[in-house]
């Protein structure tokens, strides 16, 4: 009997006795999530982001069906066919648990002591895909503001070309339209400059203390002639002894995008108020509207750039879409933060906290 043993299953090497050992101690070197599946598509070795990622409730992973742990049968096709075939192949995995999470993986066939098993890499890519839907977003966002007013510019172009120019009446309105829009994308490209400085880091803060209500008067006297032409009353809340430590043209930056867009978003005969409170420890400035509000769904996505509560609207009111984006880093570079509240039919305040 023992001799019948012994011929069925030969004495092991210290080296293959040292595999799985060896071979564990591999996996838990790999940053990425790494699975080893056996013949009977159970998991025979897992590392620890593999275990972290895909375990559940704090299960263990090892000696468990791969169905169990993850249910996708793409995946468990190309483990079957890398352990049956000894043929390698990849595939993409979408995780939709609280966060989504996407992972590129490629799986090949593995040896483990005379046993055919299949091991699989998991590349997470759910950082890349995601700043790539913003890359392409920022794409069709800049085309679409660019495209607008350029085409109006070259059709009254066209327009003048063809004979308008002798006609002096139309020729002047013909150059305030082209004017206008050209202005339009000076402003954009102004924005996406000074964005793209903020978001590099490439901005050098002067902090100081600023007289606050000057500073918002300041803004509010540029902005007057927009305010009074879609008749939104202006009020400086602030009282004249509040200080606060900013630097000053920022400062002026985020005051001046905050109250035009309460203007442009506001109800005609509307107001349009700064004020300003200290709440736990740190400087709160408020600019409120009394305009309609913005619904919750938009007003997570508020900052972001190019975002759109109203499409319909803005294309009417103007802007160039990153006003907000701006305000958000900007208050960031200064230690704070910016927030929105606001009530449907009643309004919105945009706030800056500063550190006092």
């Amino acid at each position: 009997m023992n001799e019948m043993l012994s011929t069925s299953f030969p004495p092991r090497t210290a080296a293959q006795a040292d595999t799985p050992i060896i071979l564990q101690r591999l996996l838990d070197a790999a940053r990425e999530c790494v699975i080893v599946v056996d013949r009977n598509m159970r998991i025979s070795h897992c590392n620890i982001p593999a275990a972290v990622t895909f375990a559940r409730a704090g299960l263990e992973l090892e000696n468990r069906r791969l169905s169990e742990v993850i249910r996708d049968p793409d995946l468990h096709e190309a483990f079957r066919k890398a352990i049956t075939t000894q043929v390698s192949s990849d595939v993409r995995l979408e995780l939709a648990a609280m966060e989504k999470r996407n992972f590129d993986i490629h799986i090949a066939p593995i040896d483990i002591n005379g046993h055919a098993c299949a091991i699989g890499f998991f590349y997470e890519t759910t950082q890349i895909d995601r700043l790539e839907t913003i890359r392409q977003e920022f794409l069709s966002n800049i085309s679409h503001e660019l495209r607008t007013p350029l085409t109006s510019i070259l059709a009254f172009v066209e327009t003048l070309e063809n004979g308008g120019i002798e006609d002096r009446e139309n020729c002047t309105r013909f150059l305030s339209v082209i004017r206008r829009n050209a202005e339009r994308m000076r402003s954009l490209i102004s924005d996406i400059s000074e964005l793209s400085m903020i978001e590099s880091g490439n901005v050098t803060m002067d902090i100081r203390e600023v007289k606050l209500a000057i500073e918002a008067q300041d803004v509010m006297n540029s902005l007057a002639n927009r305010a009074a032409e879609r008749k939104v009353k202006l009020k400086n809340e602030v009282s004249s002894d509040v200080s606060v430590f900013a630097d000053p043209i920022r400062l002026e930056q985020m005051l001046v995008n905050l109250i035009d867009n309460a203007i442009k978003f506001n109800r005609e005969g509307g107001t349009v108020t700064v004020s300003h409170r200290i709440e736990n420890g740190r400087d709160i400035i408020s600019v409120s509207d009394t305009g309609e509000g913005v619904l919750p769904e938009h007003a997570q996505r508020i900052f972001e750039r190019f975002y759109r509560a109203d499409r319909a609207r803005t294309s009417d009111v103007g802007g160039t879409g990153l006003g907000l984006s701006i305000v958000k880093h900007l208050a960031r570079l200064h230690g704070g933060e910016v927030t929105l509240a606001s009530k449907l039919g009643h309004g919105s305040t945009f706030s800056i906290e500063l550190p006092a």
